[in-house]
């Protein structure tokens, strides 16, 4: 068993934005030549989370609601702060939003391919754009003879 760590760069453009990084996860975990194991998807961030679900239009869309339904705007004491400090957004709603969705998911790797259903895809969810972001990525597990040293 070994252990590599990688990390992917994402710049967004939205200030709720939903990116499907399945296909950059799944080309990190051949790059290293991951046979079978897991990998875990971290957000280095605050106000951002990853998630598995449908990379739907519609259901996208849903999520942003229900996320500005369930977190409504203003009266948060975090957001005294961007009165206060200067360069401090208020962004309370992210913070909160992040904690309900999670900043994590870790995915079962079988035969080099991630182990996700049908319709699941990795979903890098921002709630504090638009910002350059990035994701830690730990594959675990046994690598192909030959495959990328830890980096």
């Amino acid at each position: 068993m070994r252990l590599i760590r990688a990390e992917l760069e994402l710049h967004t453009h939205e200030a709720f934005e939903v990116q499907d990084v399945t296909a950059a996860v799944l080309r990190q975990v051949e790059r290293a030549g991951l046979r079978d194991g897991l990998v875990h998807i971290a957000s280095r961030h605050t106000t951002a989370a990853v998630v598995i679900n449908e990379y739907e239009p519609n259901l996208l869309e849903d999520l942003g609601r229900w996320l500005r339904d369930i977190v409504p705007a203003g009266g948060w004491k975090h957001d005294a702060l961007a009165r206060s400090l200067p360069g401090e957004p208020e962004n309370t709603r992210a913070h909160l939003a992040a904690m309900l969705l999670g900043p994590s998911q870790t995915v079962a790797v079988s035969g080099g391919a991630l182990a996700l259903g049908t319709w699941q895809r990795l979903l890098f969810v921002e709630l504090d754009g638009p910002r350059r972001r990035s994701l830690a990525l730990t594959l675990w597990g046994e690598f192909a003879r030959g495959a990328e040293k830890e980096g």
